[in-house]
């Protein structure tokens, strides 16, 4: 399979599955500008020259978020894609809180490409914050998310200069937002 074949095979994948899903802001976005936004941000970030891991960013959420099981990304993705998102996926059966204690303790032993793909997710959800915050969120639950983002981010850092950046950037603009929002 091509490069680009793979990729647009992974988008179709993921549009549907997560058809009918939207973002949590107050656009309620469909869900599939999120996986859309993290692969660009990843295709950018690598120059275009990680077909698996742009697939792997158009999947991200799969796992989590709708009724697709590992083995299924693996048969049709194969095991470099399916390991990628698995790297990424939170155990749902888990308290919130627990899941995100995991994510900043499983952060620095993650792989290069998951840790990208990380950085990538925080990026495009810190971002989302600024332009349409979810309906229920408070101030203080925006600015919680941004420092638990941080402190992810942070230990996986050392990956990508450029992906980096987009994430400070994100963070800078958020924390603006905020301000300017409490003044």
């Amino acid at each position: 399979m091509s490069d680009v074949s793979l990729i647009m095979q992974a988008a179709d994948f993921a549009a549907r599955r997560h058809a009918g899903q939207r973002r949590k802001g107050v656009a309620a976005e469909p869900y599939v500008n999120h996986l859309l936004e993290v692969a660009a941000l990843l295709a950018d970030a690598t120059g275009g020259n990680d077909a698996a891991l742009i697939a792997a960013a158009l999947l991200h959420d799969s796992l989590e978020d709708t009724a697709t099981e590992y083995e299924e990304i693996d048969a049709r993705f194969g095991p470099d894609i399916a390991a990628l998102v698995a790297a990424v996926t939170d155990d749902k059966s888990l308290p919130k809180a627990e899941r995100k204690r995991r994510q900043i303790e499983s952060a620095p032993n993650a792989t290069s490409r998951a840790k990208l793909l990380k950085i990538a997710d925080k990026t495009s959800n810190v971002r989302a914050l600024i332009v349409s915050p979810p309906t229920n969120w408070d101030l203080a639950r925006v600015v919680e998310y941004i420092d638990w983002a941080e402190q992810v981010v942070a230990r996986c850092r050392g990956q990508n200069a450029m992906l980096e950046r987009a994430f400070d950037a994100a963070v800078t603009d958020a924390r603006a937002a905020i301000a300017k929002s409490a003044a």
